[in-house]
């Protein structure tokens, strides 16, 4: 007999959803475990033992670990499904990733965006990866309107109060400057909603492009616009090595 596991990180370890997406799903009334509707967290089961089903169809054994990078194209959304069905991240993929292996995206990239996203089945990988204790690095080439001065850019490297609550230290660094546009090479290391386009509207230079060109030690390369291809083993413990704890 297994030990028991909460039920979101079983769903998450089989790939189902990101722990928060399968947290998302259990609340929703979507999953029942020896035909019990579960709409409440915190229930425990034994993967030996029970018989859990998500959307009415049951739980399979885990597909073998899969993950992949992909160059986002503007226009794609970063999500399994889309209700007004827009094209979404999984529909660049071929069809035989789509269904049954269980991937996702791991973080968002704005529909308007385009460039490096990581799609994985891997629960714990996403945890790590998007944990708020963990700080993973992301590059990002962004034109801005007008001409941001040194005093605006260290504004920007210090951090800002952006909603309420200060935005950490970031790499600022201007590459080019043509037709009343700036061309920035920035570096995070937290990925809140929309963060440089708020932060550079709040600062007086909206965005124009944005584009991100790698997550941690993995480089977009010369995947074009819409491919994707997958990480091998030795890129996904770099990975799962490159990340900062900034908790004291």
């Amino acid at each position: 007999m297994a030990a028991a596991i909460r039920l979101q990180k079983l769903l998450a370890n089989h790939g189902v959803a990101s722990r928060r997406g399968a947290e998302q799903l259990i609340c929703a009334g979507r999953v029942r475990v020896n035909g019990t509707l579960i709409e409440h967290l915190g229930v425990k089961v034994d993967p030996d033992c029970d018989a859990i089903e998500v959307n009415g169809h049951p739980l399979v054994s885990r597909p073998q670990s899969l993950t992949l990078l992909l160059h986002k194209p503007v226009g794609v959304l970063s999500t399994c499904n889309d209700p007004f069905e827009r094209p979404t991240v999984l529909s660049l993929l071929p069809h035989w990733q789509r269904g049954g292996l269980g991937l996702h995206p791991v973080g968002r990239l704005d529909a308007d965006s385009s460039g490096a996203l990581l799609l994985t089945n891997d629960g714990e990988l996403t945890l790590r990866l998007t944990h708020p204790r963990y700080h993973q690095s992301k590059r990002y080439e962004v034109w801005v309107e007008g001409s941001p001065g040194n005093m605006t850019l260290e504004r920007w490297r210090r951090g800002v109060l952006l909603e309420g609550k200060q935005t950490l230290p970031a790499t600022v660094e201007t590459r080019e400057r043509e037709r009343g546009c700036t061309l920035l090479e920035i570096v995070l290391l937290e990925g809140r909603n929309r963060q440089i386009r708020k932060v550079a509207r709040l600062l007086g230079h909206p965005v124009r492009r944005l584009h991100r060109t790698a997550i941690g030690p993995l480089a977009l390369g010369v995947l074009e616009p819409g491919e994707c291809r997958p990480l091998i083993e030795d890129e996904i413990r770099q990975l799962r090595n490159a990340y900062r704890d900034l908790q004291p």
